[in-house]
């Protein structure tokens, strides 16, 4: 059924490629028999990867070879080692080849190619209607500049989900009267994390990947946006009120042992049973153990369960819009064109669709960001060849699109250090007095006095003036 999907996708792709060329602003011809060579930089890896050279190869082989496009893919390793191998390239550092046709890139690194000239408007090969067919605030995303041009193709969205290890859970929830409904707010998430510290002896129940995340969300739940971007000029929003909340929404339940962060990644930390819960990317959802690991020889099996990212109470439905979109190096006509047409082959609803369900990232069409048409898709899959956590995950994140409103900083001028400074500020801050307070109850120190020393407005503020300090740094020249 799979290959049958695929097909009705290459059929409808090769109308849209031919409905493409009379409606894009660039006025450019192909020649089949001398085709233009694409070559694409990514960081996909494992499903992902899989997901973007079967494309590839369905593109190369029926629309490609119709119009005289040929692409090819290079995985160039983690999103930092990608964006570092573009810069150096960019800056055409000793030992670097040519900028490739397309490259994956966030906001703040294309911004940084982009202020070098070399990143092509694809407002020059889309015209409105075919913008018009995309979610509205994906192609936002992709505007920059004092001219707002469109510098970034959406091609695959994610935000962040909580994932459970739901067979401990269940023991749990046995014995404690635990509420999973309780996890829809960071508040009761908070409250089960300290029954669930109580209940196991001192265990930690949560952790999250990504904590500038949590901070840029938690401020827009609750009513403010730290990075606030007009022509490309920030303006830190720190209220301290909010910013409080946000404090006690991690520092807090941290220093107190309900949350945790041990290994490199909090799926890792799920996988030794150091933690029941985590929030992290829908795409990494594949990556939740199927079993945990006693030691070294002994595990048993779990079962994983998807969840709605928690929000502050009392706050808006709001949840993060991530993943990097292609941006075009400019070169030729021909290659800009050819670019652009892969990519709108690529994001058309079917080739989109199958990609995001073999993937775990959200299409970019507004007609493909439906629960209804992901389990019409889902249908034509045969039992067994998609995941079961993907299937839940992407069912989640479906309905999400519908209840959330995501949100994702734009970029602006030393952005991505201001983001590095958020990525560590609250975290290196809740390990580091975690420590300290452990040292105390070692020494003998009771536990509520020696958490009492660290929970406190003084600290807080100290923490925030500290950080306002930092990020100000960043807009210094």
């Amino acid at each position: 059924m799979k290959k049958k999907l695929l097909a009705f996708g290459i059929a409808a792709g090769l109308f849209a490629v031919a409905l493409g060329g009379c409606s894009s602003k660039g006025k450019v011809k192909l020649d089949p028999k001398n085709p233009v060579n694409i070559d694409i930089w990514h960081y996909y890896s494992g499903n992902q990867q899989n997901a973007l050279d079967n494309m590839i190869k369905e593109f190369n082989s029926t629309v490609g070879l119709e119009e005289g496009i040929v692409v090819s893919a290079l995985n160039c390793g983690s999103i930092p080692e990608l964006s570092e191998k573009v810069l150096d390239t960019a800056n055409k550092k000793v030992g670097t080849s040519d900028m490739p046709s397309i490259f994956l890139g966030y906001t703040n690194t294309v911004y940084e190619i982009d202020k070098k000239g070399l990143v092509a408007n694809l407002d020059d090969y889309l015209s409105k209607e075919e913008l018009e067919q995309y979610d509205p605030a994906y192609i936002e995303e992709g505007r920059m500049g004092e001219k707002n041009e469109l510098k970034i193709f959406p091609t695959a969205k994610s935000t962040e989900m909580m994932m459970l290890n739901k067979t401990d859970w269940d023991k749990f929830a046995a014995e404690t009267g635990a509420d999973i409904n309780e996890l829809g707010t960071l508040e009761g998430l908070i409250d089960v994390s300290e029954q669930y510290y109580d209940w196991s002896g001192g265990k930690a129940f949560f952790g999250r990947d990504a904590m500038a995340n949590y901070l840029l969300i938690g401020a827009k739940q609750l009513g403010t946006e730290i990075f606030k971007v007009e022509n490309g000029k920030v303006e830190f929003q720190l209220d301290k009120e909010v910013m409080k909340k946000i404090w006690d929404g991690y520092y807090v339940p941290y220093i107190k042992g309900y949350f945790g962060a041990y290994g490199k990644f909090r799926s890792d930390d799920a996988k030794v049973g150091d933690l029941l819960a985590f929030v992290g990317s829908t795409t990494s959802a594949t990556y939740f153990p199927k079993e945990v690991f006693i030691d070294d020889s002994n595990s048993y099996p779990v079962e994983a369960m998807a969840l709605k990212a928690p929000v502050f109470e009392g706050g808006e439905n709001y949840a993060v819009q991530q993943g990097a979109g292609m941006a075009v190096t400019k070169s030729t006509p021909e290659k800009e064109y050819a670019s652009v047409e892969f990519m709108k082959w690529f994001t058309d609803t079917e080739q989109n669709m199958a990609f995001s369900i073999e993937s775990g990232y959200l299409p970019v069409k507004k007609e493909a960001k439906t629960s209804e048409k992901l389990k019409s898709t889902l249908a034509n899959y045969e039992d067994g060849k998609i995941d079961s956590v993907m299937k839940e995950t992407l069912n989640i994140a479906f309905e999400m699109s519908d209840t959330y409103k995501f949100y994702t900083a734009k970029a602006f001028e030393g952005s991505e250090t201001a983001r590095d400074i958020l990525e560590y500020s609250l975290s290196d801050k809740a390990k580091e007095d975690k420590q300290a307070i452990d040292a105390l109850i070692k020494s003998g120190t009771g536990r509520d006095e020696a958490i009492a020393k660290y929970n406190t407005q003084e600290n807080f503020e100290a923490w925030l003036s500290q950080l306002t300090e930092k990020l100000e740094t960043t807009q210094a020249n």
